[in-house]
Parts: C-alpha cells; structure tokens; sequence
C-alpha cells in the first residue's frame, strides 16, 4: 500500500469513527462529592421481598437549589417513609456537605416533590416539599435556617409533583400541585386481590387503576407567606379523573402567560391553557398533548420542555411505562401539539419505565439532547423472562439536528449504563465548568451524580436572572440566545422532570462561537431586554432593567 492510499484509509477511519472517539462519558461521581446516604422507599428488602402499596413506587424527587446565593448549586433529595430527607451544600464544587440539622430542614413519611422559587420576593430562594398527606414550604431565613409552613393542600392528599407559577403576572408566585389518587392504607386492597393488582399474571400492588382519583390544587399566593386555594375557580381542579404526577410549565402557546402540562398515569395528560384573568382552560385532547398517535393514554410519570427542532416553540417529552415508548410532542406553533416519537428517533426502547428527565445540551454543540432515568415499580419484574428488569439503565439521546436523536446510551460512559430504581433527577452545573450534571434519586440506595469526565470541548453559557417587576427568580421569562447563526430558547421554570428541581439557571451550548452574538429576554412584566456580543464560559447574572 502505498503512502497516499494509507493517508487516504486513515483518514476515511477518522471520519467513519472519529465522533465516537470524541463523544463524552459519564461517570457516576455521587460518592465522591459526598453522596453516600440511602434514601428508601419501600421493599424490596429481606423481609419484604415486594412493594406492597402503591406508595412505594412513585417516590421521591430531588432539587438543584442554590439556598445562599454563592452562586453554586446546593443539593435537596428527598425520602420515602423510614428514611430522611436531606440537604447538601455545595462547598465551591468540591464537596456537597450535609447541612440538614444546621439549616432546620427536616422531613417525615411519604416525600414525593420538591419545587423552588422566592416565594416573598426576599432575594431568597425558598421550596416546597410534597408528601403522601400534606405539602410543606420551607422558607429560606436569609440562607441561615429554614422555617416550616403547611400548605392549604388539605389533609391526607397524594401530592406529587409540583411547581411556582406566576399565574397571574402580580410578581408573586403561585403554586400549582398535583394529585396522583386517593390513598388510604386501611382500604387499599392487597397484591393479587383484583384484577387491577397484577403484572402480567404476577400479584403485585394495587394500581392506579381501581383506585380513587383525586383533583389538582392551585394555590395563589395573597403575600405574608399566605396561600388561598383557588383551585376549583381558577378551573385546575377540574377534570378530575386523572391520575396526575409530573408537573410541567411553559409559555406553550407564545402569548406572554404560563401555561401547565400534567403527566397522567394510565389516563390522559392534561395541558391547561392560561386564559389570562386568572382562569384555566383544561385542553390537551384538543390540542393533542393527552395521548398517543394511536389515541391511546399512556402512563406518563415525569416531563420536559424544550426547543427540539430548533422552530422557536416549546415542545414536551413525556417519560412512560415499560411496553410503551416515552413520547415527544412536537409543537406545530401556538401550542398545538403532534407525537412526532417516531419520526424524531425515540420510539426504540419500549422495556424500560421513565421517571427523570430533560432536555440538555450535554455536548455544547447548541442542540438540546434528552436524558431520562429508569427504573421498575415491580420487582417481581425480575422473575419474568425477556428483557424487562426492576433496575434499568438510563437512556441519553444525542440530538443530531431539526428534531432528530440517536440512542448514544451505550458509547457514553459506565454513569448512563449503571442499573438504578431511579425516580428524580434534577439537571444543573453544580462546579460551574460548563457541563450540566445530573443528580439522580434512586430508591433504597444512594443517589446518582452524573458527570462528564472531561468537559465537553465546545462553549457555553449559564445565564441567571433576576426580575425587579417581575418576580424576583424570574419564573416565567423566555430567553433566546443567538449564535453561530442559530438561535436557542428556554424559559426559566420551577418543577418539572419528574417531582424534581432543575437549576433555575439557563444552560445554552455556544458550538464554536466564544460569544452570544444576540440575548434577548422577554420578561413576565412584558419588559424586553437585549445584550449583544455578550462573551461566554461563563456564568452571567441579568436583572431585569428598573425602567419599564
């Protein structure tokens, strides 16, 4: 062979196989950053070799919260009955420290969610834990302690995933919490019992089916810490025979005010469109975010909002159950949606049931990818034969351009591979390197911290807002970053993935560029704001101009 042609067959391998030498791994960093306590949630345990109730599946989220405003990500991950709940401070990227008992954060029983934003517009953030019987508000005393306030979410309520929304636009947030069912251990039927409490043809926990449904709750936030439920005249308590999780906001339809997606298990989703004088309009089956292509309600348990297309409109992934496939909704403009799973890639993977997830641009190259976490409720899944298991890996997909993804899961790393019962996962840059890790919730086991092992090549840029008219974490403000020609759209949003927390900073991958050559802001109070040229690899704060 002669020199050329060896040049030649060097650099065809290069091509052919030069991207999967370059694509980023994942580690699972939890243990080394300080992430070595279990969180349970039920069996399987030796003497317990099932989940008995229904209760012991569907938690427990976990939160990406910067509590004293040092500008790095502090940790929240919530327990199941038997264990504790805790919160870790971020030591300048070097460490999470357990700081429960000093702070006053402390949880009991059945811990489902977490949401965050400044509830008292004090500079603050505060969140709001949700359990199997009440929801509390953990408000942030000047990052020094946290004080305890029960919710208005009345008594023994199944409260799962939850969120702030400035429904209202008065620049103070709001708090929207949905109901999974009605939960009652004395009359709640034993595995085997009917049949809605088997898996197929194994006795497993009762549910949802056959169970009880229960309403949503919007409480509206009147000041001095004090909630009103208006949920039946806002229209969110309505309908009510859905079996609700995950809780999802975003401005889907353009017009200036936050609307919200609902996750439903086993029955139709729920897309609640804003009316804009305080009221909601309940309409994902018209719009067509509630079900399949096949018209068919799925059981969805956590989502996501993001740009997939790059077209400027919010689209919604949805995370399902095993033999069905997580679902994205493409959105046409104005918030009417189509399932595009199947033209964008996503439809492979059917074994697994998705909890956690969101959109990340995990490559820097100014596409959003998607990660979701697995994880079984049965662990009689394990006695079946064929390729569904109790533990499950997590799956990455590599956003390839204009709404298409390929299944990267198994060329990036022994963190997306590992097996977990997972349930939340919360995204946000806890070093501030410029890579999104991923902090996972897994159930009777410590959590997961997914990390790139080096950095991904390309630039970035974390944006962190801060409204003055406007509510002061700027909930609800659209965001558009241009750059190498493209430009990218977020919103800043409390709640989401599934009962968990993102960073409430933006994330935009810059490609090649070393700056946005274009930042626009529209935020909640109608401000519009512009930066131009603004360089990146870094984290940059922007509050909201005083002039209107």
């Amino acid at each position: 062979m002669t020199r050329a042609a060896l040049l030649l067959l060097v650099a065809a391998a290069f091509l052919l196989f030069g991207a999967a030498a370059l694509q980023p791994s994942f580690e699972n960093a939890a243990a080394r950053y300080g992430f070595t306590h279990s969180f349970p949630n039920g069996g399987p345990t030796e003497s317990q070799p099932t989940k008995k109730y229904i209760i012991e599946t569907t938690g427990s989220g976990v939160g990406w919260i910067d509590y004293d405003n040092d500008g790095y990500l502090d940790a929240v991950l919530l327990s199941g009955d038997g264990g504790t709940s805790r919160l870790y401070h971020n030591e300048t990227g070097r460490k999470l420290r357990d700081v429960s008992a000093e702070t006053g954060f402390f949880t009991s029983g059945w811990a489902q969610g977490i949401c965050a934003g400044d509830t008292d517009n004090d500079g603050f953030t505060d969140f709001v834990v949700t359990h199997w019987g009440s929801s509390t508000l953990f408000h942030n005393q000047a990052s020094r302690r946290f004080r305890r306030i029960e919710l208005p979410t009345g008594p023994n309520r199944y409260n799962t995933g939850c969120a702030f929304i400035d429904y209202d636009r008065d620049g103070d947030l709001d708090l929207v919490i949905s109901n999974y069912l009605r939960f009652d251990y004395s009359s709640v039927p034993l595995p085997g019992a009917n049949p809605y409490c088997f898996y197929r043809n194994l006795a497993v926990n009762c549910g949802p089916r056959g169970l009880d449904f229960d309403r949503n709750i919007l409480l509206r936030n009147d000041g001095g810490l004090k909630f009103t439920d208006v949920s039946a005249a806002s229209g969110i308590a309505g309908p009510n025979r859905n079996y609700a999780l995950g809780v999802l906001t975003g401005d889907f339809d353009g017009d200036g005010w936050t609307d919200i997606f609902i996750a439903c298990d086993q029955t139709p989703s729920l897309l609640y469109i804003n009316q804009r004088h305080g009221t909601f309009v309940e309409e994902g089956l018209l719009r067509g975010a509630a079900l399949d292509e096949h018209g068919k309600a799925l059981s969805g348990m956590g989502a996501a909002a993001g740009d997939a297309d790059g077209d400027g409109w919010l689209d919604i992934f949805r995370t399902n159950f095993s033999d069905e496939y997580s679902t994205l909704y493409r959105n046409r403009g104005n918030g009417e949606f189509e399932d595009a799973t199947v033209a964008a890639g996503l439809s492979a993977n059917t074994h697994y049931v998705g909890w956690g997830t969101g959109f990340l641009d995990f490559d820097n190259d100014g596409w959003k990818d998607l990660l979701l976490v697995n994880g079984h409720v049965f662990p009689e899944a394990d006695r079946l034969p064929g390729p569904v298991r109790f533990r499950q890996r997590s799956i990455l997909y590599r956003n390839i351009g204009k709404g298409r993804f390929a299944d990267v899961s198994s060329a990036t790393g022994p963190g997306i591979a590992e097996p977990r019962v997972a349930r939340g996962a919360a995204f946000g840059d806890f070093d501030n390197d410029g890579a999104v890790d991923i902090l996972v919730n897994n159930q009777n086991e410590p959590p997961s911290l997914l990390r790139l092992q080096k950095p991904a090549p390309s630039n970035w840029i974390i944006l962190k807002l801060e409204g003055r008219h406007s509510n002061r974490s700027a909930l609800g403000a659209k965001v558009s970053v241009t750059a190498n020609g493209r430009t990218q759209i977020d919103e800043v949003r409390s709640g989401g993935s599934y009962l968990s927390q993102n960073d409430l900073r933006l994330h935009f991958g810059l490609g090649s560029s070393p700056q946005a050559e274009r930042i626009e802001v529209l935020w909640p109070s109608g401000k519009k704001q512009l930066l131009l040229g603004v360089r990146g690899g870094r984290v940059l704060l922007v509050a909201e101009p005083d002039d209107r």
